[in-house]
Formats: structure tokens, C-alpha cells, sequence
């Protein structure tokens, strides 16, 4: 089922004119059926590519963690490994022996307990990955239920209230009830001690975000275990934690080593990273890494023989590309740790960069600055009140620039901030190119004597 899009094209849009690629009008081409006829694959390319011309740029798109610039060798080996299945394990044997390598060094990054023994798997993104961590989780406190005679048929989740919206389709997908804490003053993300006061014997796990889609800032997986060790003390309750670490994943071991937040902490039972955020691989791929044969619940497993041989396999998808595990391979070898250090230590030097230019610009304040992931979050001051962030985030848009403007969750829905990403592709000069025009528009909008706008008119969704 195709959902149409709130703001996407109506059902009275015309047909589209077919013309011999800029020579002589040809007639027009249906926009909402087939074709009854066959046109050349030149005037098909033509009307496609004109059409996509009226997207944004990918480079300018600050509102996305997703991947958007790859070096051409990258490009290269995707386009001829567009054809490769990843399921199909027999016939792309050294596909699938990439796929098993990138799981060993991810598992090996994440400091698992036995890297050489790696479980884990590639998945369509890191929201699949969520899910399949949080699958395990439920399958396991539902074996742990059953064994010991008790109800099994009530489980819950525990999470911040910024957890990205695929773990809100877990629950609903999965029958799961979400236990959200909520924020509270400048605290925006998960609180350990509030999290903590949440679980019971029905909780299945604590999600903790390596992070926050929201400001672009840690969450505490520590404390958080020894919270949960204090709680296990106290009342027997053994509670596992999964960390979704969709951006955290692929920075924090590159600039923060020293923070324990992955399998070095013993509570932490699966991860979930995003190889085509801060992977820096095209979409989509991602992974879910677990601690152990033991933390994958072997039913969860699918066996198939009609590939050319008996394989297993656990995914919510089937059929789905291998070019983006090749790609990722390549990233891995081509960069290393030193490479991936530089990368993501450059984002976070240019995070840090454009927000203290923000803050030096007179109207804004900082919620973060970008010392954590290279993403940060601001705001208007208190006293400004002729124009909003959702006008400066308009403002902005008329020179392509994508920076989304969004209201915050439960307990601080007066807060509305806009937010950068910088990812790789995003260099000083061009941060330069985008505080100028910032300035810019800034003394406009200050002129105003009222706000045109008091939410996103671009349609932004957090």
C-alpha cells in the first residue's frame, strides 16, 4: 500500500509532456498509470530527472543524519554491486563473507566479549536494527516468564521520550507498552533515575540512546547499569539494556574511547548502529550487534535451503541490496580507526565552530554545542519575540539551506529549537556560506513586527 504524502501531489495534477528531449513536442505521458506505449529511454530519463531537480540539495539538507556525500570509488563499487542480493548467500558468497567481516569489526569496536565469535547481522537501517534488539529482548523475558510460571502476555519498555520514532513502532508492531520518561527543565534526554523508577517485573529492557536525535547529546549508559545493578540487588530484578547507538555508534569510539557506554558494560545486551548515518555509507544499511550467542534467542532464527544451500537468517526484510554492505566494507578498509578519527573528529571541529558563531550572533542560545555528536540544538532567546525559529528555518530555505525548526516532547512543549547536522561534506567553508546567509537573514527577520510563522511551513517532522 503507497501512503500519499499530506503535502505531495494531487490528483488533478496534468499528464506529463513527453518531448523528444527538448526537440518536438511527442504527446504526453500519464503521471498516474502506465504508459500504453513504450518511449525512448533518453525522453524517460529527461522527465524523471527534471522533475527531481525540485528536491532539495542533498548537501544542504542540515535536518538529515543520513550519509550524503561518498568519494567516487565508493560510488563505483555500488554501481557494480547494484545487482547482488544479500540474501543470497550461496550465490554471493564474498558479499556475504563482507557482511560477516564488518559484523567481527563492529563487534570487536563495541568491545564484545568474544569478537572472533561475533553475532550480529546487516540490516536495511538502524531502525530495522532497533527493532530486531528489541525483539530479542521481549523473546527473552518471555522465556524467563514462561520458565518460571509467570504471566508473559504484559510486557513494557523503558525509554526517553526523544527515542527516534522506530522504537515507537516497535511497541505497536510488537504489542509493547512504551514507558517514556519524559524531559524536565534542560535535562533533554533519558534520565537514569527516572528510568530506573519505571521498570518492573514486566519490563523487557531500558533503551539508552548513544545520541538524541533531538540535540544531538549523550545519554548515560553507565549509570544507568549500575542503577539497574542497584535495582537488580534490591529486588531481584535483572533488567538488560540495548543501546541504540543509530549516529553514537560510529563517533563515540573514534573521539570519546575512554567513554564506557557498549559491551564493556555487562548489562548491555545488543546494539543497534547505523552504517548509513556516521558510518558514512549511502542509504540504507545498518546493524545489529549482540553481546552473545546467548543474548539472541536461537527461535528468532530463520533457516532456508532453497538458495542453493541451508542458511540462516534474521531480518524483517528478505531481498534487499548487498551494494551498501560492499560499500561499507570498502569505508571500513579505506579509512580504519585513524580515518574514521579524522572524519568524525573534522564534523565535530566544525559543529562546534558554527554553533559558537551562532551564539556570538546576538539573538539565539545554545541548548547544545556539538561536543558530542558533531549535531547541536538552538533556540531564540526569551526576549525575542517579533519572529520564531520556524521563520528563521523559512528564512533560510529560500537559499536551500534545510534546517529544521520543531517543537520539543512532554514536559517542555514551550521549547522549539532549531537543529544542525554536520556530517561529512560539510566543511568549514561551507559553514562559513551558511552563517553568512544566517546573518543575513537575521537582520531581516529582525525588522518584522510580528511572526509570519509559528510552526514549520516546510513540512519537517521530527
Amino acid at each position: 500500500m503507497a501512503l500519499r504524502h499530506p503535502k505531495g501531489p494531487g490528483p488533478h495534477r496534468r499528464d506529463v509532456p513527453v518531448e523528444a528531449v527538448f526537440t518536438r513536442e511527442m504527446g504526453r505521458a500519464p503521471t498516474y498509470q502506465l504508459p500504453s506505449e513504450e518511449i525512448s529511454p533518453e525522453v524517460a530519463y529527461q522527465i524523471v530527472h527534471d522533475e527531481l531537480m525540485l528536491d532539495g540539495n542533498a548537501r544542504l539538507n542540515l535536518a538529515t543524519f543520513v550519509t550524503t556525500y561518498m568519494d567516487p570509488l565508493a560510488d563505483r563499487l555500488m554501481a557494480e554491486t547494484f545487482d547482488k542480493n544479500m540474501i543470497d548467500k550461496d550465490e554471493y558468497p564474498q558479499t556475504a563473507a563482507m557482511e560477516m567481516r564488518c559484523v567481527n569489526m563492529l563487534s570487536n569496536l563495541f568491545n564484545a566479549p568474544d569478537p572472533k565469535a561475533a553475532v550480529g547481522c546487516s540490516t536495511t537501517g538502524s531502525s530495522e536494527a532497533a527493532m530486531l534488539g528489541g525483539l530479542a529482548l521481549k523473546r527473552r523475558w518471555q522465556k524467563r516468564r514462561k520458565a518460571e510460571g509467570k504471566p508473559f502476555d504484559n510486557p513494557n519498555l523503558v525509554t526517553g521520550i526523544n527515542v527516534q520514532v522506530c522504537w515507537d513502532k516497535f511497541a505497536n508492531y510488537w504489542d509493547v507498552e512504551m514507558r517514556l520518561v519524559p524531559m524536565e527543565g534542560e535535562r533533554y534526554h533519558l534520565s537514569p533515575e527516572e528510568a530506573v523508577k519505571l521498570c518492573d517485573e514486566n519490563t523487557i529492557g531500558v533503551v539508552v540512546v548513544m545520541g538524541s536525535t533531538f540535540d544531538g547529546s549523550y545519554e548515560d549508559v553507565k549509570k544507568t547499569s549500575e542503577l539497574l545493578d542497584d535495582l537488580q540487588e534490591r529486588t531481584g530484578l535483572d533488567i538488560p539494556i540495548h543501546v541504540d547507538g543509530a549516529s553514537g555508534g560510529f563517533v563515540a569510539p573514534f573521539l570519546d574511547p575512554g567513554l564506557e557506554w557498549d559491551f564493556r558494560v555487562p548489562r548491555v545486551q545488543s546494539i543497534n548502529v547505523s552504517g548509513h548515518k556516521y558510518g558514512l555509507v549511502y542509504p540504507g544499511v545498518g546493524w545489529a550487534l549482540w553481546r552473545d550467542a546467548e543474548a539472541l534467542p536461537e527461535d528468532l532464527i530463520f533457516w532456508v535451503n532453497y538458495l542453493g544451500d541451508n542458511m540462516p537468517t534474521f531480518a524483517l526484510n528478505f531481498s534487499r541490496p548487498g551494494s551498501q554492505v560492499v560499500a561499507q566494507y570498502y569505508v571500513f578498509l579505506r579509512l580504519g580507526v585513524e580515518g574514521y578519527e579524522r572524519v568524525q573528529g573534522y564534523a565535530r571541529k566544525v559543529a562546534m565552530y558554527t554553533s559558537a558563531a551562532i551564539a556570538k550572533m546576538g539573538p539565539f542560545e545554545l541548548l547544545t554545542k556539538g561536543d558530542e555528536l558533531p549535531v547541536f540544538a538552538f533556540k531564540l532567546k526569551d526576549d525575542v519575540e517579533n519572529f520564531t525559529v520556524f521563520d528563521v528555518s523559512a528564512a533560510l530555505r529560500e537559499r536551500g539551506w534545510q534546517v529544521p525548526a520543531y517543537t520539543f516532547p512532554k514536559n517542555r512543549e514551550d521549547l522549539a529549537a532549531l537543529r544542525i547536522v554536520v556530517r561529512r561534506g560539510f566543511t568549514l567553508d561551507v559553514a562559513d556560506m551558511l552563517l553568512d546567509d544566517l546573518r543575513k537573514k537575521v537582520r531581516i527577520l529582525e525588522k518584522l513586527k510580528a511572526p509570519v510563522y509559528d510552526r514549520d511551513p516546510g513540512g519537517f517532522h521530527h
